[in-house]
């Protein structure tokens, strides 16, 4: 997934905000911002950021490349429609969960060991 910079400024645009704007009341630097903008995979939380503060869904930020980009969008835009029936579920978890899911019961398992065992997933 890529984040999309024309997408993001029509959005602004829509809203009657400036990105400077936009990035101060998402709470995301300019730095961070550009970094986004040219990486190939972005990190979700600065998205959900912007697309919060713009009142969109996360994938109106982003531009498709391939088909694995397609999935991920699809995978976000599930977890996103189930967080909406229930707000206090952490998207983060199901979007992962929809991602496990989808494979094959040993590799999902082989992920679960291997998240479980990551300290910093229980903060």
């Amino acid at each position: 997934m890529r984040l999309s910079g024309k997408n993001i400024k029509r959005l602004c645009r829509s809203h009657d905000l400036s990105l400077n704007a936009l990035l101060k009341r998402a709470g995301v630097s300019k730095t961070a911002f550009y970094h986004l903008l040219y990486k190939e995979s972005v990190l979700p939380r600065s998205i959900e950021a912007l697309a919060g503060t713009l009142g969109v869904r996360a994938s109106a930020l982003l531009v498709e490349a391939d088909q694995e980009s397609r999935r991920a969008v699809r995978l976000l835009e599930e977890a996103d429609r189930i967080v909406e029936s229930d707000p206090s579920m952490d998207r983060d978890n199901v979007r992962h969960t929809l991602l496990l899911l989808e494979e094959k019961p040993i590799e999902r398992l082989q992920r679960s060991l291997i998240r479980a065992q990551k300290p910093d997933l229980h903060k």
